[in-house]
């Protein structure tokens, strides 16, 4: 069975959750932001095909966008520390 951890989870709503784990398939590493959805109030997870895989090598270019985002947007420390 392939190898994850779990780095990270951000709530959509009540059945729905964004995972950020890092992914083993035949021998490579990976990056996966997938939905994942609940149908027993949290018990279980379970993931959706909407979701990215990002290889090790792109990892920068996609911090790189979303720190572009974040400017463009106007998101401050303070916004994120009122989460």
């Amino acid at each position: 069975m392939a190898e994850r951890t779990l780095l990270g989870l951000i709530e959509r709503n009540a059945t729905e959750e964004l995972q950020i784990a890092i992914n083993e398939y035949k021998g490579k590493k990976y990056v996966d932001l997938r939905i994942y959805y609940t149908t027993d109030e949290g018990d279980n997870w379970n993931p959706t095909k909407k979701g990215i895989t990002v290889p090790p090598d792109k990892i920068d270019d996609v911090i790189e966008a979303l720190e572009k985002a974040k400017e463009e947007l106007g998101v401050t420390e303070e916004d994120e520390n009122e989460e």
